[in-house]
């Protein structure tokens, strides 16, 4: 199947999108929430071996198919391993039929105006043409967002979007992610700043692009709905952003036309120690949760 063919997956499909990307600095608090403390690994290396049998396990599971999840964002290392033998992205867009996004920030800089830009990112054109080579559909890139600053909020929309110009000149769909801080006191006024913003960078897009959008879910229901029905937007996925599962799902299902891309609400409850059917059971159960809110929209 074709980059086309993800694409009209991406559009329209009745699903959710699975965030797999835990990187270093996110991977120990992932790896204790599954049942794996720091003591069980003495390394980086073995860290990451860790993390990423915990992946295949959730991919391989029988849960774990494109009818509910569309797509899967992965980090670099993942992206150059293999799920059952063959390589991760081959295996799940051939044998799953999930698209598979690339995550490429390398973590944020030091707060400054409310706001946490991406680092650089080193190489990202060479990183782009393995991506693209190993069959990766899309990218995804994160900041955040701490307060309603309208300098600081300007300044992450414009990076994100000098970011997803790069990652479009290599053939792939970005995702950008202005992350907002669900704890903040002025979270409804920063969200509607950053919606602004976005439809402004959106109108400077060339005709044709696309690009997809993930976003904390909002204060006011349905306030990202200009974005969701932008002709440059591919489609608008919500972060969970620290929300429990139930919650996320709660708020998810009462915003029109945005599906789910979680991390830690999707592997809430899964565990090391769980033997393959209370596994499955459990991934099962919280892809049909995660699944019925992305489509109640």
């Amino acid at each position: 199947m074709s980059q086309t063919d993800q694409a009209a997956k991406i559009r329209a499909g009745q699903g959710f999108v699975a965030a797999l990307d835990q990187s270093g600095g996110s991977t120990p608090k992932a790896l204790r929430l599954y049942g794996i403390d720091e003591d069980r690994y003495a390394s980086d290396a073995e860290m990451f071996d860790l993390i990423h049998a915990m992946r295949e396990r959730i991919v391989t599971s029988p849960a774990f198919s494109g009818d509910k999840v569309i797509a899967a964002i992965l980090f670099e290392q993942t992206m150059d391993r293999d799920f059952d033998g063959q390589p991760a992205a081959t295996y799940l867009w051939e044998t799953r039929g999930v698209v598979p996004f690339l995550k490429i920030d390398k973590g944020l800089e030091p707060e400054n105006h409310g706001v946490q830009l991406m680092k650089p990112i080193p190489d990202l054109d060479a990183t782009l043409e393995r991506a693209k080579a190993k069959g990766i559909f899309g990218t995804k890139e994160r900041s955040v967002i701490d307060a309603a600053d309208p300098d600081g909020i300007g300044r992450i929309v414009d990076q994100q979007f000098e970011i997803g110009a790069q990652v479009l000149g290599h053939g792939l769909v970005p995702m950008l992610e202005p992350e907002v801080t669900i704890s903040i006191a002025d979270k409804a006024d920063a969200e509607t700043i950053l919606r602004d913003r976005i439809l402004q960078g959106l109108d400077h897009l060339p005709d044709g692009a696309e690009v997809m959008l993930k976003l904390t879910l909002p204060e006011v229901d349905n306030h990202y709905a200009p974005l969701v029905d932008h002709p440059k937007v591919l489609r608008v996925v919500a972060l969970s952003g620290g929300y429990s599962r139930a919650e996320a799902n709660d708020r998810l299902g009462r915003n029109r036309g945005v599906i789910a891309s979680f991390s830690r609400a999707l592997t809430e409850g899964l565990s090391d120690d769980q033997d393959e059917a209370a596994f499955d059971r459990q991934l099962a159960e919280t892809i049909d949760s995660i699944h019925a809110a992305s489509i109640a929209g």
